[in-house]
């Protein structure tokens, strides 16, 4: 485990110890009271800052309205938190199998949720259900039996050829390449993507056994430390330095531009540093695998936003609660679907496992 070099020299001895006494099962319990701990006590906050009432009959202000709208993009981002570190945790608790059949519903919601927000004509029929009850079953069952090659290319090659053919079996010719183009691109982000995090944690590194829940932590914390950087970034660039606030996209991100971008991918990645002893990277491995995983996760939450757009929503689910009944499930993993395949393949080719 990490080793402590600030503070009373005794209490960091013994502090290590500690840590290294524990077995690798108890090192990840550990892990998840503190993370548990740390969302508990950022609830409870929240939650005080709520009961903070205006007084009646005092008009809202444009500055009161802006508070409201960013304390509700916090409490999502509090609430994405606690759904991701409460998934993880039945996972992990449950064992590798589990957690697998586990993401798999995660995946079958998200794309649930997808296809049902865009448009569908009936001889879509036969490629839905090839997509939901033999795509996705197969997929996971090949990450769950460790057959890694075949998980990298069974969707991009055989899944995408076999999707059209069904499709122009249906004798539907109408819209047909926008058709099959968003369900082939709700399959790669919501299937392929998802399945990615539990395989995770079936690779097998030298030394490292037992420990792989660590990898999984390390990956969705680097990326929703990146989130929630570049979130506040950007207020504070909004607010006191507007000069500086150049949106790269407006009409698609109200809030992305380079300067709060490269800050948050920067920030993040150097975290990933500090937590190099939870991995198996060396700390300059860990700085690199953090930023590949926040490139990838924060600039797929734009191509996210991108596609919402031009479905004419602004979230994934109305108001807060999907109509697919998975409560907005894709606004909350979205990021990680484009982060997680291109951390685990970053990993598998640079340790050749």
């Amino acid at each position: 485990m990490l080793s402590w070099r600030c503070g009373n020299p005794d209490l960091a001895d013994m502090l290590n110890t500690f840590l290294l006494g524990l077995q690798p099962s108890q090192q990840v319990g550990l892990l998840f009271v503190l993370l548990f701990g740390m969302l508990s006590l950022i609830s409870v906050y929240a939650v005080v800052q709520t009961l903070r009432e205006r007084p009646e009959g005092v008009l809202e202000d444009s500055q009161t309205v802006a508070q409201t709208m960013s304390q509700k993009e916090f409490n999502g981002v509090l609430q994405t938190s606690w759904v991701m570190a409460t998934v993880f945790w039945v996972g992990w608790a449950l064992g590798e199998t589990v957690a697998t059949v586990l993401f798999a519903f995660v995946a079958f919601f998200a794309l649930r949720e997808f296809i049902t927000l865009s448009p569908t004509r009936q001889g879509d029929h036969r490629s839905l259900v090839l997509a939901f009850f033999m795509v996705l079953p197969v997929q996971f069952a090949l990450v769950i039996t460790r057959h890694f090659d075949l998980v990298t290319v069974f969707i991009p090659v055989y899944v995408f050829l076999a999707i059209p053919v069904v499709s122009a079996l249906a004798n539907d010719p109408e819209r047909f390449l926008e058709r099959n183009a968003k369900l082939q691109w709700g399959i790669m982000v919501c299937v392929y993507g998802i399945s990615h995090v539990p395989a995770l944690l079936l690779l097998k590194f030298p030394d490292y056994h037992g420990k792989n829940a660590f990898l999984v932590f390390f990956l969705v914390f680097v990326v929703q430390s990146c989130m929630v950087v570049q979130y506040l970034v950007d207020n504070q660039l909004k607010r006191r330095r507007p000069a500086l606030f150049k949106l790269v996209a407006p009409q698609i991100s109200t809030t992305f531009n380079w300067i709060g971008w490269l800050v948050a991918v920067v920030v993040a990645s150097l975290i990933g540093g500090l937590m190099s002893a939870l991995t198996p990277f060396k700390p300059a491995q860990a700085v690199a695998m953090a930023l590949i995983a926040c490139v990838a996760g924060s600039l797929g939450h734009l191509v996210m936003k991108a596609l919402k757009r031009d479905r004419g929503i602004t979230n994934w689910g109305k108001e807060g609660k999907s109509i697919t009944g998975a409560s907005g499930l894709l606004d909350r993993v979205d990021a990680l679907c484009f982060a997680a395949p291109v951390f685990f393949h970053s990993v598998r080719w640079y340790f050749g496992i």
